[in-house]
């Protein structure tokens, strides 16, 4: 009888260290899991042709063909109901004396289940709902790099807002970014530079 409630005993401790493990293991990949999400969640805006601080090539300047280039992110919040990608250059007209921010593309309304645009973006390739507002050449649409002087930084800024924009009408970076205050639950960017 004693031998019998030894190894009953035995087996209870194991069954009990068994699983105490078995939570412990569940709640570390429940915990692991849980940091990927977050790490998937986490918005990234990247280019296949330049990587971040690198030199923007002159195929997407006003040197070369002028065409946008192609643009792919991941981690729009789940909450998004619409994206603004603005891509401008602060160092106008000299990076040694900046006077102004020179626009260079402004959209808004970009539908969130969108992860990227492609080369050569132009109106009709737009996706469905996409609006384009004013560059600084007082036109829609997408303007390359064309520094007068030295080297310039080039921001390509994406931003997921809480709600989808209305009642612009082909409106300024500033207007856009007037509406989207408030609004703005993830946002990140990509810099590439380019001179002459």
């Amino acid at each position: 009888m004693k031998q019998q409630l030894k190894h009953h005993g035995f087996h209870g401790i194991r069954g009990s260290l068994i699983l105490t493990a078995l939570m412990f293991l569940g709640v570390v990949l429940l915990e692991a899991n849980l940091l990927h999400a977050g790490e998937n969640m986490k918005l990234t805006l990247q280019s296949s042709a330049f990587d971040n601080g690198d030199t923007i090539p002159s195929k997407y300047t006003c040197e070369g063909k002028d065409i946008s280039p192609s643009l792919t992110w991941t981690g729009v919040p789940e909450t998004a109901r619409s994206l603004v990608l603005i891509v401008d250059d602060p160092d106008a007209p000299d990076p040694r004396a900046p006077k102004m921010t020179w626009v260079h593309w402004v959209l808004y309304n970009i539908p969130p289940d969108v992860s990227g645009l492609s080369e050569g973006m132009m109106l009709e390739k737009l996706p469905a709902g996409t609006e384009e507002g004013l560059n600084d050449w007082n036109r829609t649409g997408y303007g390359g790099p064309c520094p007068p002087i030295g080297r310039h930084r080039y921001f390509h800024k994406l931003y997921a807002l809480d709600m989808v924009l209305k009642g612009l009408n082909t409106p300024t970076k500033a207007e856009v970014e007037a509406a989207m205050r408030g609004h703005v639950i993830a946002q990140t960017e990509l810099v590439g530079t380019y001179q002459k």
